[in-house]
C-alpha cells in the first residue's frame, strides 16, 4: 500500500526558517519550477533580514534566471517553462523596482529592444530584457513585429544607448539589415550599439549586417551590453 502522505510530495519548505545561502538557492529552484508565490515570499524574508534590494536582485533573481536563460538556450527548457520562470521572476522584480528606484542609482543603460517586422516570436526576446533590467538597465521592451519606423519613433522618444533586435524566422532576420541601413542612411549609426539575437543568427550573419554583436542567449545580451556601453563611455571619455 503506498504511503498516503508520500503521494502528496514532501512537505512544504519553511523558506523563513533556511539561512541565507540556503534560501537564496531555494529562490534559483522556484524561479525554474516558476514558482511565483514562493519568489515573493523569498524576496520578502530576505529584504527583513537587511539584504539591500540590488542584493537580491543579483544573487536570488537574476542569478537563479541565468540558468533558465541557459537551459532555454541548450534546449533542456521549453517555452511554458520559460514563461512560468519570467512570470515568477516578475512577482520578484514588482516588490524590489520600487525599492530600487528609491536609492536613486542611475542605470547603467538605456536599451530599446524589439522583435523585427514580420516576427511574432518574443518569448527569448523578453527573457533578454528581463535580464538586462535585472542587471541595472533602463528597457524599452517595443513589442513584436517591428518595422524601422516602429525603432525610429522609440529611438527619437528614448534616446537609447543600444538597440536590440530579436528573429526567429530566417524570413525575418534579413530586416534588421533594413534597420541598420535605415541608420547609416539618417546619420545614427554610430549614435547607438546594434545587438541582435535569435535562434537561426550567428556571428557571421551579426557582422555581415553590420550589427555591433550577435548574443546567442540572455546572459550573454547582458554581459557584452555591459561591456560595450563601459567600452563607448570610456571613449568618450577620452575624447
Amino acid at each position: 500500500m503506498v504511503d498516503e502522505e508520500s503521494t502528496n510530495g514532501s512537505e512544504d519548505i519553511d523558506l523563513a526558517s533556511l539561512s541565507d545561502e540556503d534560501l537564496t538557492a531555494q529562490m534559483h529552484d522556484d524561479l525554474y519550477d516558476g514558482l511565483g508565490e514562493e519568489i515573493g515570499q523569498g524576496t520578502d524574508i530576505l529584504l527583513s533580514r537587511g539584504w539591500v534590494p540590488k542584493k537580491v536582485l543579483d544573487d536570488a533573481l537574476v542569478a537563479g534566471m541565468k540558468v533558465v536563460g541557459e537551459d532555454f538556450r541548450d534546449g533542456i527548457l521549453f517555452v511554458p517553462e520559460v514563461l512560468l520562470a519570467a512570470n515568477a521572476m516578475k512577482v520578484g522584480m514588482a516588490i524590489l523596482r520600487p525599492l530600487l528606484a528609491e536609492t536613486g542609482a542611475e542605470p547603467i543603460g538605456k536599451v530599446v529592444i524589439g522583435t523585427v517586422k514580420g516576427d511574432i516570436h518574443d518569448i527569448g526576446k523578453n527573457l533578454v530584457a528581463m535580464m538586462l533590467e535585472g542587471a541595472g538597465f533602463e528597457v524599452i521592451n517595443i513589442g513584436i513585429n517591428n518595422g524601422v519606423e516602429n525603432y525610429l519613433e522609440a529611438i527619437e522618444e528614448h534616446k537609447p544607448d543600444i538597440i536590440g533586435m530579436s528573429a526567429l524566422l530566417t524570413t525575418t532576420m534579413p530586416y534588421m539589415k533594413v534597420v541598420i541601413d535605415t541608420l547609416i542612411e539618417q546619420g545614427m549609426r554610430k549614435d547607438f550599439i546594434v545587438l541582435v539575437g535569435g535562434a537561426p543568427l550567428n556571428e557571421e550573419f551579426a557582422q555581415a549586417i553590420g550589427a555591433d554583436a550577435y548574443c546567442r542567449d540572455a546572459s550573454v545580451a547582458v554581459e557584452t551590453a555591459q561591456q560595450l556601453v563601459l567600452e563607448r563611455r570610456g571613449q568618450a571619455a577620452l575624447a
